[in-house]
């Protein structure tokens, strides 16, 4: 592994040659494979426990994999049944869980760099049930991605936008919780991702530093007054990490908030010199993930009562790629068209349409977007197919055949025979 030469001279001043000698023993090993259930599509059977090593202990319901599976040819993936997700990023789950001691109000929560989702997911399945979440990115292809994971989750009370955080800060919305896991030098990311090598330079870093805080500046007015904000990055370098938590405490006025962890997780404290707050710092070699930071800061005052967050949703001017509380079918003609998400939300009664269970073949079949044959005693008309009991999607059964509703900008590439 070619690392930069000033990221090592950096890093390993930064870390100290203990640190240091563990994080260049983790580029011998393989990133760990951790998955997350979603907790709103229990599985009927243990598909998926020959694979589970053991538990992430600092989230529920996730999983080490003993092995890396072929994800994409996995049609419970796609039902939604799970996330493939980081396992260190998942210390998300740790800190909403210590947060609730504190009685928080939780009812309004912006996710505000989602894509492609695994946060978002993991946000939506430790809220309150009648809590909302807003999922948005800025990068349109990215939001794109990250709409389609939140509706395969399948929570309703789910709304993803495509906006920058000053779109925010104009819309009048405001939250009692917002991440942001803002774009970064992605140093974390080495051992995982070789690409990140490439474009990582001090240079970069500094342009990070200062992009960071430009959203920071621009989403802290959505914010209520005595809110949380949790800060992360997936990079090591305190000018992202410590310096901008010290420049949010200093010119912001945030407090920040101590979570107690364990020891035998290996979490690294503040490196910043003179600078002690609790700061959480994963480093592949000390802990079982990838490299990210987090600092958990909140808005001092107190919270009034927000009303009418779900009225401005009408007027914003927001650009909104899913609501999960207003999903509309597709009208061309006389055809009304119901809409994917409908067939995966969990809020969709399961009298409303017949279903159809499919064979893995089957259900690769569709997922590939080709005509399906259903059982002779399946009704005409929209149904929705299933497997293990979780629905994929909708077919128009015409009796010979079922047409294809899967949308083609979803299906699956590889070859499935």
């Amino acid at each position: 592994m070619n690392l930069p030469a000033d990221f090592i001279d950096y890093t390993r001043s930064l870390f100290g040659e203990e640190r240091w000698r563990r994080y260049l023993s983790a580029f011998s090993e393989s990133a760990p494979v951790s998955i997350r259930l979603n907790p709103f599509k229990p599985l009927l059977t243990s598909a998926l426990s020959p694979l589970t090593s053991f538990s992430v202990p600092w989230c529920r319901n996730a999983y080490y994999l003993s092995e890396r599976p072929n994800f994409t040819m996995d049609p419970l993936l796609h039902a939604g049944a799970y996330y493939v997700q980081e396992a260190s990023s998942m210390f998300l789950d740790y800190v909403l869980q210590k947060l609730s001691t504190f009685n928080f109000q939780l009812s309004t929560i912006l996710d505000l760099c989602a894509a492609p989702g695994g946060k978002s997911t993991l946000l939506r399945a430790a809220m309150p049930d009648d809590a909302v979440l807003y999922s948005n990115e800025p990068d349109r292809r990215r939001a794109n991605i990250l709409m389609e994971n939140m509706q395969k989750q399948g929570h309703p009370r789910v709304i993803v936008t495509n906006n920058y955080p000053r779109d925010y800060q104009k819309s009048g919305l405001s939250f009692d919780f917002i991440l942001a896991d803002v774009p970064c030098s992605g140093e974390g990311m080495f051992r995982k991702d070789e690409g990140t090598i490439a474009e990582w330079s001090l240079q970069n870093v500094m342009k990070c530093q200062a992009l960071q805080r430009s959203i920071i500046e621009d989403i802290w007015p959505c914010l209520n007054d005595g809110g949380i904000m949790v800060y992360s990055t997936c990079t090591f370098n305190t000018r992202e990490d410590e310096e901008n938590v010290k420049w949010i405490m200093e010119t912001l006025g945030a407090e920040i908030i101590p979570i107690e962890t364990r020891a035998e997780w290996g979490i690294t404290g503040s490196l910043l010199e003179g600078f002690d707050a609790p700061v959480y710092r994963f480093i592949p070699g000390i802990t079982c993930g990838e490299g990210l930071f987090m600092a958990i800061l909140r808005k001092r005052g107190e919270r009034s009562k927000v009303e009418g967050q779900r009225s401005k949703v009408e007027g914003q001017r927001l650009n909104v790629l899913h609501d999960g509380m207003k999903i509309e079918p597709m009208v061309k003609g006389r055809k009304v068209i119901p809409a994917h998400a409908e067939a995966l939300s969990i809020a969709t009664a399961e009298e409303k349409y017949p279903r159809s269970e499919l064979t893995k073949d089957d259900a690769l079949r569709y997922l590939h977007h080709e005509a399906l044959v259903l059982p002779p005693d399946t009704p005409r008309g929209y149904v929705i197919v299933t497997y293990e009991s979780l629905p994929l999607g909708f077919v128009n059964n015409l009796g010979t055949r079922a047409n294809n509703l899967y949308p083609k900008e979803w299906k699956i590439r590889r070859d499935i025979q």
